[in-house]
């Protein structure tokens, strides 16, 4: 029995490709063959040219803290024990900026982060088949 509380994504159509290999831990993204761009969130047409002419490519998993927010106290019942957490988006390696956490911060606080820190994914089993990409502050 899964006794995760809060909101579980539901892998479809064009993310399904995603999720799978998130639950095996691969962080992948599409990338347009017309103008090269790697983009997030997965979707057949490039966001950047409207091409159809797209792959899945194997992000890095590297990138860097675009920005973040501390969540002290959650209006989602599911989130509310973790409180404190971070929530940051994430500037790819590869060019894209995704939405995540950032975990194994002991006591999330300002003076912890900085923008432009470099972060490495790992990914978060919630279930036998789906793993959530989060993000651990990398060594400089």
């Amino acid at each position: 029995m899964n006794n995760y509380k809060k909101i579980i994504p539901i892998p479809q159509g064009e993310s399904e490709f995603y999720w799978n290999k998130t639950s095996q831990e691969q962080l992948w993204l599409r990338k347009c063959n017309r103008c090269s761009e790697a983009y997030f969130y997965p979707r057949d047409i490039s966001p950047c040219c409207f091409s159809r002419d797209t792959e899945w490519t194997q992000s890095s998993g590297r990138g860097r803290l675009y920005a973040f927010s501390i969540i002290y106290r959650s209006p989602n019942q599911g989130f509310q024990e973790e409180a404190p957490f971070i929530v940051a988006i994430i500037e790819l390696e590869e060019g894209p900026r995704m939405t995540s956490n950032i975990v194994g911060v002991d006591t999330p606080s300002p003076d912890k982060l900085r923008i432009g820190m470099p972060v490495t994914v790992v990914f978060d089993k919630i279930t036998d088949e789906l793993s959530l990409p989060k993000f651990i502050l990398a060594k400089s």
